[in-house]
């Protein structure tokens, strides 16, 4: 009985993780170029059970059969689909289309620099003409970070990610890929930093000018999922009561006899 109130606990735990992680991405349904989040379970290692030595088998430690313990959270992933396009018709929305990531040139609180990747194109430029995102954080480009004449009468990007103000050439956005995303590591801000061993290669994304790439989370069939992990959280909750009156039964009542 106490091995069913641990299977059920695990299973609740189970339960949990997914209820959060399923709840992190409702909530980051409408974040541009957000990737979906998941999470897997796997069972426990097979546990034997050991019998005692028994001289009807010469005094040897006996296999009796495989326990299972319940159930046991694995790892989270991301799921790096493309997401659908929205049209903005803003000159310095940008959505990538294909495998690829946007350079960023990341200040954090302590001053220290270093190269962040996002799908969030949304970006815009400040007074002196700086390719910023949101967050005011540098895009990069070929030749570092990007600077666009303040006085420019017309902006165009092509799908190379070629900038041309007034027609002058003046820089090219730095697209990169990675040969396996598992080295990528969600690091907040909607922006993923390379792990020791990331690989990277060339992308082979385009650039739409005007576009801004939303979230690849279906939000119906999240809620249905939503749903499904409420009702086995609470078949589990049941498990636990029932073994609790049974384990009460046995110590006041079966226990007197």
């Amino acid at each position: 009985m106490v091995r069913g109130l641990y299977t059920a606990y695990t299973g609740m735990l189970n339960q949990q993780k997914r209820m959060d992680t399923l709840s992190n991405n409702l909530a980051n349904a409408d974040t541009t170029g957000y990737k979906k989040e998941g999470v897997t379970s796997k069972t426990f290692e097979t546990q034997l059970a050991i019998k005692v030595k028994d001289g009807s088998h010469g005094y040897l430690d006996q296999r009796i059969g495989k326990l299972n313990l319940g159930v046991k959270i694995g790892e989270n992933y991301t799921d790096f689909s493309q997401g659908s396009y929205r049209y903005t018709d803003n000159t310095y929305d940008l959505a990538l289309g294909g495998n690829g990531f946007f350079q960023i040139s990341f200040t954090n609180k302590k001053g220290e620099q270093s190269v962040k990747y996002t799908r969030d194109g949304n970006f815009t430029i400040d007074k002196e003409g700086a390719l910023r995102t949101k967050d005011g954080d540098y895009v990069l480009g070929d030749s570092g970070e990007i600077y666009l004449p303040t006085n420019s009468a017309s902006v165009s990007i092509n799908k190379l990610g070629e900038i041309y103000c007034d027609g002058e050439y003046i820089d090219r956005i730095a697209i990169t890929d990675f040969e396996d995303y598992n080295y990528l590591k969600k690091y907040g801000e909607n922006l993923y930093t390379a792990v020791d061993g990331a690989v990277e290669k060339e992308a082979d994304a385009v650039i739409d000018q005007g576009y801004l790439e939303m979230s690849n989370i279906n939000v119906v069939s999240e809620m249905v999922n939503m749903i499904s992990l409420s009702r086995t959280y609470e078949a589990n909750q049941k498990v636990i009561q029932t073994m609790d009156e049974l384990m009460e039964k046995s110590a006041n009542q079966i226990g007197k006899l």
